[in-house]
């Protein structure tokens, strides 16, 4: 079974979810700004993808730059601050096998496949 974590409203996460299926891959779609994440599963999925949480930050967001840019934030502020505002988590986020990967640019999915 492969996870997206995914954007409807996104370009990229559409592209990618239209990837997976085009692989005929088992999908289970994790909407995750109608189901927020957890604090245990945001970590996780940073530990996953092999980087730090400000690289899953989307730095565009008008809530970043309003309430965040300016602050020297430690690793648990940032995981909690997009489990706040599940807006600014980078998508789409794709799981297998206990691999994971952002699908900017879609193509970057197929490494996990």
């Amino acid at each position: 079974m492969t996870k997206i974590y995914h954007n409807p409203r996104c370009s990229k996460s559409r592209q990618g979810l239209a990837l997976l299926e085009e692989q005929n891959e088992t999908i289970e779609i994790i909407k995750y700004l109608d189901t927020p994440l957890t604090t245990n599963q945001l970590s996780d999925l940073i530990k996953m993808l092999g980087i730090s949480p400000l690289q899953l930050v989307r730095k565009n967001e008008a809530i970043w730059k309003e309430n965040y840019k300016s602050k020297s934030l430690s690793d648990n502020e940032l995981i909690s601050a997009m489990v706040e505002h599940p807006k600014l988590i980078e998508r789409p986020i794709v799981v297998k096998n206990g691999k994971a990967v952002i699908g900017r640019p879609p193509t970057n999915i197929l490494e996990i496949l």
